[in-house]
């Protein structure tokens, strides 16, 4: 397995990875569609390669997984530097190999290099197998988030 800074040609090989991740995602309570959002993700992707901010896994020459990155540049003043792992995708059949935790820790240390002094980064609350992931490489729970479905008087009403 190598690591390496991808060539733009490579966006659309990234796409189809992020599309992997957003379907499994689903199973998990996301609420992102995967291939509606393609050509979004695409773009986000070409601007994150361009930046380096984008990490690749190899194996014989083919992309296997990648980590999105970047420092937080917010609205609100903070009394720390914030870098976010947005994205972290490794193919299944290349699970269990080293390349998820290889992968983190590389943008971690491109973050610390760009001033980060935390991390941060979202996991579904359903996907037990990451939380496991990311608890063993140092994450704490730091924020909760909490959604409810609404109904429609009109749905409630239905329903009756």
């Amino acid at each position: 397995m190598e690591l390496g800074v991808p060539e733009p040609e490579a966006v659309d090989t990234l796409a189809d990875l992020w599309v992997e991740l957003a379907t499994g995602q689903r199973a998990f309570g996301s609420h992102l569609f995967a291939d509606a959002n393609r050509n979004i993700i695409r773009e986000a992707l070409a601007r994150f390669v361009v930046a380096d901010k984008l990490i690749v896994a190899r194996e014989a020459d083919s992309i296997v997984g990648f980590v999105m990155f970047d420092v937080e540049a917010g609205v609100y003043q903070q009394d720390v530097s914030r870098g976010l792992v947005m994205n972290i995708y490794v193919e299944p059949a290349f699970r269990g190999q080293g390349i998820g935790s290889t992968l983190l820790a590389a943008a971690e240390e491109q973050l610390r290099d760009a001033g980060a002094e935390i991390i941060a980064l979202d996991v579904m609350a359903a996907n037990e197998d990451a939380l496991k992931f990311y608890e063993r490489h140092g994450y704490t729970l730091h924020r909760v988030e909490l959604e409810k479905h609404i109904e429609s008087d009109n749905h409630s009403k239905e329903k009756e």
